[in-house]
């Protein structure tokens, strides 16, 4: 049998559309969610809608609201230090192993995410700099070659992403992360599987507590206004 290509189901690319609302502070905390608009908006029924937003609310990103419907959910620092201590012994696991497994074809590829990270950064687009993130992160998990990194990480980046977006989008100068994963990057090209663990997880154990600084100055905003 001919072996099929993965593809995303409708409702995988309605989870991504409207995760993608939130991150990019579209959807905002405590809006209420309503399902008949957001599938006019993207031109599908409500079916996937609905199972898009059962997963979403699995995950954490929205709750139900007073009544009925759903509403977007708050942040929870304490979830947010979590959430960054798991990515920190996973992706270190990922680093060192994606430097053990190091071959020079992976070399150009390395080099043209960081380069499209860095252009993302440049532009200002949340949501460029958000995918290019996401899109180094999973090269690393290629690299690895362990298939439960990726469905160990799934639902990390759906928070990762709403927290990421959030913080972005009220920072004056957004936090230039391309020259450590650039570091990260030497490090695995040169097969320093130990040295790549251990920086990885300084700079998630540094991400947290920046994102963590961050959310926490827009929570005491949010209450004294």
């Amino acid at each position: 049998m001919k072996i099929l290509e993965s593809q995303p189901t409708l409702v995988e690319q309605v989870h991504k559309a409207i995760l993608a609302e939130i991150a990019e502070g579209k959807l905002r905390t405590g809006e209420r969610i309503i399902q008949e608009q957001i599938a006019q908006e993207l031109g599908v029924s409500r079916q996937p809608v609905q199972q898009a937003l059962v997963l979403l609310k699995n995950q954490g990103v929205l709750i139900d609201a007073p009544g009925r419907g759903l509403l977007v959910a708050p942040m929870d620092p304490q979830f947010v230090r979590k959430m960054y201590e798991m990515r920190s012994v996973i992706e270190g696991l990922a680093f060192r192993k994606a430097a053990e497994n190091f071959t020079t074809k992976a070399k150009a590829r390395g080099e043209q995410l960081l380069t499209v990270g860095r252009d993302a950064l440049m532009r200002g687009s949340v949501s460029a700099m958000i995918s290019a993130d996401m899109a180094f992160h999973m090269f690393i998990y290629e690299l690895a070659d362990n298939p439960l990194i990726g469905p160990a990480m799934e639902m990390q980046w759906v928070n990762a992403q709403r927290v990421m977006g959030s913080v972005l989008l009220s920072a004056d100068k957004p936090r230039d992360i391309w020259d450590e994963h650039e570091a990260l990057f030497k490090l695995v090209a040169s097969g320093d599987g130990v040295g790549a663990e251990l920086a990885a997880r300084r700079h998630l154990d540094q991400a947290a507590d920046f994102m963590i600084e961050r959310l926490g100055d827009q929570l005491g905003s949010e209450s004294a206004a």
